[in-house]
């Protein structure tokens, strides 16, 4: 069974061929752009079959080069929401995943790709559905073209496809394999880097009508990211646009928290013994997120539990533990 994953050297592509591996799968085509040459160390210990560049594969793709192929991840994009350069946005977000997804229809492969809650933006409302889509920046207006195009193409439920094709609206994704992202890693990464420079961990201050540290947002490991995708993969009949995340939205301060006391020795503290004793700083909200900053996110789970997947996400007090417990076993 020959696999694509596409964006497979990033943070989701890697973690998806981890989850393949485990079940020993490794007939694994991966796609990435290694022109930044350290994101290498996410594929390093993994088993594929073979490594294609991005700027190859698509084309190659279509002619139907790599034979017959049961499924592509497709993990590929910019996801930098603060990318100001439309067009390169929307060749690497849209008109690429436009291009493969014909050829996956052509070859009878599924397709299972990544889309955005950047789609939901604005909106106070996270529930699959067109009124509800409202995109603060061009990252995820990409991600949201795409998605309509698909519903454009296959009905608003993807029902007129024979080949499976579902699209995944990630929330806040964290755990390990996201170190190459810099400024778009996850805020539990950062705060475990400035907990250990610092001995405390920094938080936006009041901002969006939310209290120091109160904005909140529904975060996922990715573990769970992993599981959900391979749920599908062993669900061919199940289509469509799937909100993927806890369906629990939880403040930063819980996040900043569950660093704190799973870093530091000792009992666990409050909230506000964390703050008090230092160990959580708030800062001003920066001017150039106003207006582009999403202050609550939280999935909407009903299409997924619907189709029929019931698996159970580890809320953050869990996930961020089980992550600080990698990064500083990672770190020595």
């Amino acid at each position: 069974m020959k696999i694509v994953v596409t964006g497979a050297a990033g943070f989701i592509g890697s973690n998806i061929i981890k989850g393949l591996n485990a079940r020993g799968i490794d007939d694994i085509i991966a796609v990435d752009d290694l022109t930044h040459g350290d994101k290498f160390r996410n594929l390093a210990d993994l088993k594929i079959a073979d490594y294609v560049d991005a700027d190859d594969f698509y084309e190659l793709f279509a002619e139907g080069a790599y034979g017959r192929v049961e499924a592509v991840f497709h993990e590929g994009a910019c996801s930098d929401t603060m990318e100001a350069d439309g067009k390169y946005m929307m060749d690497n977000n849209y008109t690429l995943s436009c291009e493969l997804f014909h050829a996956c229809q052509d070859q009878g492969t599924r397709l299972l790709y990544a889309s955005s809650a950047a789609t939901y933006g604005g909106s106070d409302t996270f529930t699959e559905s067109p009124e509800f889509e409202r995109p603060l920046n061009v990252y995820g207006y990409s991600k949201l073209l795409f998605d309509q195009r698909m519903r454009r193409e296959l009905g608003a439920r993807f029902e007129n496809t024979a080949t499976q094709v579902a699209g995944f609206r990630y929330f806040n994704v964290y755990g390990p394999r996201e170190q190459h992202k810099g400024r778009m890693a996850s805020v539990a990464f950062h705060q475990f880097n400035q907990f250990q420079a610092e001995g405390k961990v920094k938080l936006f201050g009041e901002y969006g009508g939310y209290g120091a540290g109160g904005q909140m947002r529904d975060f996922i490991f990715i573990d769970d990211v992993v599981a959900v995708n391979l749920w599908f993969f062993d669900n061919p009949g199940k289509s469509g646009i799937f909100n993927l995340g806890t369906g629990r939205a939880q403040p930063f301060n819980d996040v900043a928290l569950a660093v704190v006391n799973t870093l530091r020795k000792g009992p666990a503290l409050s909230l506000e013994e964390a703050v008090r004793g230092g160990l959580i700083e708030y800062i001003a909200f920066p001017p150039a997120l106003v207006g582009k900053y999403q202050s609550y996110t939280q999935a909407d789970p009903r299409a997924l539990r619907a189709v029929g997947c019931t698996h159970a996400f580890a809320d953050v007090q869990t996930g961020v533990a089980a992550y600080m417990q990698a990064l500083s076993a990672a770190a020595g």
